[in-house]
């Protein structure tokens, strides 16, 4: 993969990766410069709706931030290896602490579709990992970092937000879950599911870097609620859910 000098010469050290209709919360912040994920030889291209596909390089704080517009997905066709490039890509330039977002449903009748739920865990049922290939016995007591999640605890609260913490159960999709699958995924202790970050989380901590990872709870699952699902709701809530993320990092980011 040839990284353009750009890319390589920004001094971030921490990155974001925006999931399904967040794309919104770059308008909020500086805007420094993209690369196109087209540009950059051997790095996949999402044609997925609400996935712009690009990287934008910003500042909080006066500190620069890297932020992945969009990801590539399992249900597109991409390979496990493939949609882990970006993260590769990050790890090359130096990127050490990973921020990642997704758009997922909840399954926690406690957790409110509109609001963010932080990852303690995850639970993978892709049928495959990034590290398939070789020996990678990498350990995953740990996934998504105690201190960053108390980070964003405290700044959540500072800011009045609702940040709630559970399981996250990725599914390949592209379908979404039956309701007999929902309460699969509740019976073993699920409280969102979505379709991504999995495979980035596992990259990631196999790399060394430090993550933490946070869905907008964009909708009900399947059986919970009579509305039917569809991409474009999904898109539309994470739209007027980023905002709430943008305040979140602004007031954490000067502390991770």
């Amino acid at each position: 993969m040839k990284i353009p000098r750009e890319l390589q010469e920004c001094g971030a050290e921490t990155a974001i990766v925006l999931g399904s209709g967040l794309g919104g919360f770059v308008k909020s912040l500086p805007h420094g410069f993209s690369v196109e994920y087209g540009a950059i030889e051997g790095l996949p291209a999402s044609g997925v709706p609400g996935h712009a596909g690009k990287f934008v390089v910003t500042n909080i704080a006066g500190r620069p931030l890297l932020i992945a517009e969009g990801r590539v997905h399992l249900y597109e066709g991409w390979s496990a290896h493939d949609v882990v490039k970006n993260i590769q890509l990050m790890h090359a330039i130096g990127i050490k602490k990973l921020l990642l977002t997704n758009a997922a449903g909840t399954l926690n009748k406690s957790y409110e579709p509109g609001t963010w739920m932080m990852l303690s865990d995850h639970v993978n049922l892709l049928g495959t990992s990034p590290l398939r290939g070789g020996p990678n016995f990498i350990d995953m007591s740990e996934v998504y970092s105690l201190r960053l999640r108390h980070l964003f605890q405290e700044a959540a609260k500072a800011a009045r937000l609702t940040l709630h913490e559970g399981v996250y159960a990725a599914m390949a999709g592209p379908q979404f879950e039956t309701p007999a699958e929902i309460r699969m995924l509740q019976a073993i202790g699920a409280d969102a599911v979505g379709m991504s970050t999995v495979p980035e989380a596992i990259q990631a901590r196999a790399l060394g870097m430090e993550v933490a990872a946070f869905s907008c709870l964009t909708n009900w699952a399947a059986g919970l609620s009579p509305t039917l699902l569809s991409h474009e709701d999904v898109n539309a809530v994470g739209r007027e859910a980023a905002g709430q993320m943008a305040e979140l990092l602004i007031r954490a980011i000067p502390g991770i």
